[in-house]
């Protein structure tokens, strides 16, 4: 599937079923290495940051894998299926599980559960497992109604979510074929979210984020039983007017069937960290009420989300469809969330593995009043997520072509052109997006669920809006570049609006100057890299082409110049962070 679990933290995107937010939560397509491991000594408490490290290598390991295997995975999807309309079909099929598994709960599981549960683990009798087990019955009961209604509905919420395809009856069937059997893996991610949560109120964070590699693993398997039934994309063009009832059928058993296996790997987990399951229908009196109660601002916040996502994908899919008969492919919706998926890469091994660590400590410190504690963590994780989320971020927008004809551009090479300018458009976007998901892990802590909408319909709002303008005013085959670039520009405004919510709310101190001076020193550092990177890629691209030699060669130069006058310029700015990074680094070698 593309993205699973994950909290909206912002409106528009698109995740893969990888383990992006619920650690700590977007749809499609979907939830450290060194910085944050690194950078726990910094401004950390000293008796919780050996566990901070060892939590946050654990989950940076398995997302790097999560996320190396979910790269296979598209590239595997683009070598079957392409990037152009027959893709567009599959992937919006595909994120309306994730979508409207959001919708009926994921946000209010993961913004309003997680401090239940940890609050269950520490203060019931049982730690916490009569209530885990309400929760799990919960959740069950309500998405197999959900999923039954759902695939009932699916020529409905196809026509909804792209009434371009709905207006073409074969790319109607086509798309209803592939939802019937994507949208039942919403059940499957559900059950995997709440035992993963179960598990992380527990301080076991490794099962979340190392079962999705099953699903990816199972998917590779099936797109690669699909090029070696009917050929490979290149050579056979399998388009919506082509592909075979069996071929339908193989991709859409392949992908029910990886997250049916994600989350039925959860359940070894569970009895090895001595969880025992049950249904428990006695809801009430028992604390679930109350939950229910701050979720209704998380639905509010999560409809937000799913609207913004939806206008994207309404447009999206129609440029895509009007620049494929122009004659150029890969501008449309797959484009977006390939190019996405990418993107979100450093933000789910860095800034989610980071916060989710932190999540439970933040929890109990504003649970006790500590807002000063509050501060410290808030600061913590984005002083440290910002060492590796800057650079990657001018990383994007200097190599972002080469890095995607490298991936896509023997299935498709001007679709992975499509892919490439997207994912340069993304670029910069990506320091306000992990910021953001940083600081409305504040207002969570705080049971606040309110105010995180009121920034989502923020965010929801200038995206929607800047993405219509986009496709109004630019052609059809660079449409999908612009969204990309509001999608960015949304959540600018969004940190903006959050950010001053929170420092009010921890009593006008959010540690503002140091993080900032953080924040400036490293765009100081990057910004010049990245114009040296982009010149060298550039050249090296119109001297060599765009095939895969050419690709490689212009990336590893561009990172290489990139990355090398980057750290050089850090060191001379003397970042504390960027030095206690280098400074685990050289203890961990010399053991």
């Amino acid at each position: 599937m593309t993205a699973p679990h994950q909290e909206p933290d912002g409106p528009g995107g698109a995740r893969s079923h990888l383990p992006d937010d619920t650690l700590p939560l977007r749809l499609h397509d979907g939830p450290a290495p060194a910085a944050p491991t690194a950078s726990a000594s910094v401004s950390e408490p000293k008796g919780g940051a050996a566990r901070l490290a060892r939590s946050s290598a654990l989950m940076a390991a398995g997302t790097i894998v999560s996320r190396v295997t979910g790269f296979l995975r598209t590239l595997v999807m683009a070598a079957a299926i392409g990037v152009g309309t027959l893709n567009d079909s599959y992937q919006v099929a595909n994120v309306l599980p994730t979508m409207i598994y959001t919708l009926v709960g994921g946000g209010a599981l993961n913004a309003v559960f997680v401090p239940q549960l940890v609050r269950a683990v520490k203060n019931d009798k049982d730690g916490g497992e009569a209530y885990a087990n309400r929760l799990l019955t919960l959740v069950v009961v309500l998405l197999a109604g959900a999923t039954t209604l759902c695939v009932l509905a699916a020529p409905l919420l196809v026509r909804m979510m792209s009434p371009d395809i709905a207006a073409d009856p074969q790319r109607m069937a086509l798309t209803v074929a592939f939802a019937r059997y994507c949208l039942p893996t919403m059940f499957f991610l559900g059950i995997h979210v709440v035992l993963g949560q179960i598990l992380n109120a527990r301080e076991r964070f490794g099962a979340m984020m190392w079962t999705p590699v099953l699903n990816n693993v199972v998917t590779i398997a099936g797109f690669g039983a699909f090029v070696w039934a009917f050929g490979g994309f290149a050579r056979s063009g399998v388009s919506p007017t082509t592909i075979t009832p069996e071929g339908v059928r193989l991709i859409g058993l392949a992908t029910l069937l990886g997250l049916a296996v994600q989350a039925l790997a959860m359940f070894p987990y569970l009895r090895k960290a001595g969880v025992r399951l049950r249904p428990r229908f006695d809801f009430r009196g028992h604390g679930l009420g109350k939950a229910v109660g701050l979720a209704k601002w998380t639905l509010l916040f999560v409809l937000a989300n799913q609207l913004g996502l939806t206008v994207v994908t309404q447009l999206a899919t129609k440029a895509g469809a009007a620049a494929e008969r122009a004659g150029h492919s890969g501008a449309g919706i797959t484009a977006y969330n390939f190019a996405l998926q990418i993107w979100q890469m450093p933000q789910a091994i860095i800034t989610v593995s980071v916060m989710t660590a932190v999540l439970p400590r933040i929890s109990r410190a504003a649970h006790s009043g500590d807002a000063g504690a509050v501060r410290d963590d808030i600061s913590y994780g984005l002083r440290t997520s910002a060492v590796a989320i800057v650079p990657c971020a001018f990383a994007f927008l200097a190599l972002g072509l080469p890095m995607a004809t490298l991936l896509y551009g023997s299935s498709d090479a001007q679709g992975a052109e499509g892919v490439g300018h997207a994912l340069m458009a993304f670029g910069l976007g990506l320091i306000p997006y992990s910021a953001q998901y940083v600081v409305l892990r504040g207002f969570y802590a705080y049971e606040d669920t309110r105010t995180p909408f009121y920034n989502t319909l923020v965010v929801a709002l200038v995206n929607a809006a800047a993405s219509a303008l986009c496709f109004a005013l630019l052609p059809a085959r660079w449409a999908v570049t612009g969204i990309a670039a509001s999608y960015g520009l949304a959540f600018a405004v969004g940190i903006a609006v959050a950010w001053r919510r929170l420092r009010r709310r921890l009593g006008g101190d959010l540690d503002g100057a140091r993080v900032l001076r953080t924040y400036a020193r490293l765009c100081t550092a990057a910004a010049p890299a990245a114009l040296a990177a982009g010149a060298a890629s550039t050249a090296l691209l119109h001297a060599l082409g765009t095939h895969v030699l050419g690709s490689l060669t212009a990336l590893v130069v561009g990172a290489t110049v990139l990355f090398s006058l980057f750290l050089a310029l850090a060191r001379l700015l003397e970042l504390p962070e960027l030095n206690a990074m280098f400074a685990l680094l050289r203890s961990r070698r010399g053991r």
